[in-house]
């Protein structure tokens, strides 16, 4: 019997995603970031989260600049292609439009933090933050000593957040997800939190997706929701499927320069749009269809007869 997950992103946020959460996004590093998912937080007001991740470009600015987060950790915040991410910056410098608590991370450590936290580990140890100021900046971080060599190590305490939002390729019903190109910490998030939300670019069936096992993200059993959203990650890459928008991000980084002008950013693109279709037909079937991949290059099929 089908055990379908499929839902409406309005619905997989509203049930998975409460104030106080603590939500892992853009895991992918600059690619297949979920934008759409973010907006619908924005959308439904989400207030108090902690949010997780590597690089997230400007979808963690918006949510700052909305009001949604307090907490930050994090390896980078900012605008990848512009610079700086002005809401975020303005609420680490001016507590504006509140407070946020930010845990300094690198990419790597990052990434062994939600490792541990994927295997049950309580900590990584590793010799990359020896020397660094992030000891110091980041009161979770430790450091002990190597009980073989009797070197100093640091140790990085394992991340489990509540929920990670993910985008990919294509999934079915019952949260069967492949995803390809960039991965970055995508599989170590999926295994580490307490539940997923995939938002997925095609919904095929199980036989089409089992068809090839070894791509599988996570066990279907992590995964809460399934949501069907093309262009779901749109400003960004998705591999096979459509280019990054500079210019996107080149408008975002003038017109968020001040509150006011993140404030009607939010309204126009975020707010008034209503939902994620109607903030595609803002940006126009014209530019969407110029940034779609247009040479297929598919890879060498695996043969998994018997």
């Amino acid at each position: 019997m089908s055990a379908s997950k499929l839902v409406t992103l309005r619905e997989a946020i509203a049930r998975f995603v409460l104030d106080g959460s603590s939500v892992c996004m853009g895991t992918a590093l600059e690619a297949a970031i979920p934008y759409a998912a973010g907006h619908e937080l924005i959308r439904q007001a989400r207030r108090d989260l902690t949010l997780i991740g590597p690089i997230s470009d400007i979808l963690f600015d918006q949510l700052v600049g909305a009001g949604c987060a307090s907490r930050i950790i994090a390896a980078w915040v900012g605008n990848v292609s512009e610079g700086l991410g002005h809401n975020y910056r303005r609420a680490c410098e001016q507590g504006v439009p509140a407070p946020l608590a930010v845990e300094d991370h690198t990419n790597l450590s990052l990434a062994m933090a939600l490792l541990a936290g994927s295997t049950g580990a309580p900590y990584i140890p590793t010799h990359s933050l020896l020397g660094t100021g992030l000891l110091e900046s980041n009161p979770h971080f430790r450091t002990a000593t190597d009980p073989w060599s009797g070197a100093p190590v640091a140790l990085i305490p394992a991340l489990t957040p509540d929920v990670a939002i993910l985008h990919v390729q294509r999934a079915d019903a019952e949260g069967h997800a492949h995803a390809w190109g960039t991965l970055g910490v995508t599989r170590e998030a999926a295994l580490a939190c307490r539940r997923v939300i995939i938002v997925a670019e095609e919904i095929r069936t199980t036989d089409e997706i089992l068809s090839d096992p070894n791509l599988v993200l996570a066990p279907p059993g992590k995964i809460a929701a399934v949501v069907h959203e093309p262009f779901g990650a749109y400003p960004s890459p998705l591999q096979g499927f459509y280019a990054r928008d500079h210019g996107f991000f080149a408008r975002y980084h003038t017109d968020t320069r001040t509150v006011e002008g993140t404030r009607d950013w939010l309204r126009h693109w975020v707010l008034e749009s209503g939902d994620w279709k109607g903030f595609l037909a803002r940006i126009g079937a014209a530019r969407l269809d110029a940034l779609r991949a247009k040479i297929p290059r598919p890879s060498l099929p695996v043969d998994l007869g018997e």
